[in-house]
């Protein structure tokens, strides 16, 4: 894919101006923020799990996802997906991490020696299970918006975004819409720093 013709980059040393202008930037669009943004999400291993997740058919792109946590051995998410009856709130994850499970909660929808799916029919379960599963460390989640990005919209942006990006950093937020997205870092050095990228087809 061709560089976006948007590309905005700023830095800030002050924590509450760069959430400030994050969320400024990112309106209305669907957003993912940190569960604790002094730690954020590490990101490293972010576009190879958006690659094969998509390869073998784990997340679709119209999928919306409302958490997400990505280490260096494993990733767990929560997506919405459209479904005959409505819509579906699926958690996947290290079947090892996931705690025991009320049955009237969810079903599940396959339980491999490495791997657990466990479909819900309402968010708050499938966040709830997803918290109890990871303790919300290290996490991004779906808030202050009316949904969550969609995956084709991760999977369009966020490599352009990376490109931008001095690891090792973690990611305190991010907005993902059809024609721009926008992201906020948290830079791990002695004196913290916030980076904010925007890259996208329109200012």
């Amino acid at each position: 894919m061709s560089a976006p013709a948007l590309l905005v980059i700023r830095s800030y040393s002050d924590r509450a101006e760069a959430l400030a202008h994050f969320v400024l930037r990112a309106g209305e669009a669907p957003r993912l923020l940190a569960f604790d943004d002094g730690i954020g999400c590490p990101v490293e291993n972010a576009l190879a799990a958006l690659e094969w997740t998509g390869a073998v058919g784990i997340l679709r792109d119209e999928d919306m996802v409302h958490a997400a946590r990505l280490t260096s051995e494993t990733a767990a998410a929560v997506v919405e997906r459209k479904a005959e009856d409505g819509r579906r709130y699926v958690y996947l994850g290290p079947r090892l991490d996931a705690p025991p499970m009320d049955l009237f909660e969810g079903a599940v929808l396959f339980d491999e020696p490495g791997v657990k799916a466990v479909e819900f029919s309402q968010r708050a379960h499938a966040v709830a299970h997803f918290l109890r599963a990871t303790s919300g460390t290290g996490s991004l989640m779906a808030l202050l918006s009316r949904r969550g990005p969609e995956v084709r919209h991760l999977r369009r942006w966020f490599g352009h975004i990376l490109e931008h990006v001095t690891p090792p950093c973690a990611m305190v937020g991010g907005w993902f819409a059809a024609s721009s997205a926008g992201a906020l870092f948290l830079a791990a050095d002695d004196e913290p720093e916030w980076r904010y990228i925007e890259v996208g087809t329109e200012s």
